[in-house]
């Protein structure tokens, strides 16, 4: 399985180290990739030069590049009612892809919209049937790009009150009948309404990317904090989620995504002891 770890718990929301640096990392801590993001280690206005020179230095190192991650679309949907805000994420979901293209990764996961962000009571809240409506027609349109440049739009399971059960993601991805759109699982995030290793048996050939992380529940569910800071702590059974994943033989990207909500309110990242010991767990968990 390709291991990889999420820049943000290396290199924080703000861009604190290079892309290099994240690379050498990789290479230290026996990793076979990493997951670069974009708006901080890799800002938007980024040049196809400077893609080419890190995804040259990457090969040199033997470090894949496969996934890109942006937390844009939490903040500027493309489910959104607002015309010009959906505009803005098409906008920015276009220049994510062409990225994409240019540093050879695969996949990119996007958050295809929310009805409401709870921890962000100011943004406005969209019904169920105008956000699937809206970001249907906005996957629509990003789609024409992906299928030309050859990258996959990965569509990450969040807490969005949207899109809740593997069989509403089932329905939503068949509509666009792509085998460039799919779905980013996060195996964590999930927890909350099912089992992980339902997920991966339904959905199948539109799992693109996984991320890794653990929730623990409390009182029935759980909150924000239930995301810990050790991926084999909590909820995940790694040995059923490994045996779906050999089920539908999923090879790809299993990358850590390390952003330890039960610090709050205390979180600090980057974190760069925490990016070490969970990049050892990886290796413990998928072997070397």
């Amino acid at each position: 399985m390709y291991k990889s770890l999420n820049y943000w718990v290396f290199g924080g929301f703000t861009g604190e180290a290079t892309a290099y640096e994240f690379i050498d990392f990789a290479k230290a801590n026996g990793l076979d990739g990493v997951e670069l993001t974009v708006g901080d280690a890799l800002k938007i206005d980024i040049t196809e030069d400077e893609c080419r020179k890190i995804a040259a230095y990457a090969a040199g190192k033997g470090i894949g590049l496969k996934t890109l991650a942006s937390g844009f679309f939490w903040g500027c949907s493309l489910s959104a009612d607002d015309e010009a805000e959906r505009q803005q994420a098409l906008d920015f979901g276009k220049k994510y892809i062409q990225i994409a293209n240019w540093i050879g990764a695969e996949t990119i996961l996007v958050i295809p919209g929310a009805t409401r962000v709870a921890w962000e009571p100011d943004r406005p809240v969209v019904s169920y049937q105008n956000a699937w409506d809206n970001a249907a027609k906005s996957i629509r349109e990003l789609l024409v790009v992906a299928e030309k440049l050859n990258v996959n739009i990965a569509l990450e399971n969040v807490w969005n009150r949207f899109l809740l059960s593997p069989m509403e993601w089932k329905l939503f991805l068949d509509q666009f009948n792509s085998d460039k759109v799919g779905i980013y699982f996060d195996v964590a995030n999930c927890c909350i309404y099912g089992r992980p290793q339902d997920y991966v048996d339904i959905l199948k050939g539109y799992v693109k990317a996984v991320h890794i992380k653990n929730f623990t529940e409390t009182d029935c569910a759980g909150g924000l904090h239930g995301f810990g800071d050790d991926i084999l702590s909590g909820e995940v059974d790694f040995d059923e989620l490994k045996a779906a994943f050999a089920r539908i033989g999923y090879t790809g990207p299993c990358t850590a995504e390390m952003i330890p909500f039960c610090r709050l309110p205390d979180m600090v990242l980057p974190d760069k002891e925490l990016a070490a010991k969970t990049a050892a767990k990886m290796v413990e968990l998928f072997g070397k």
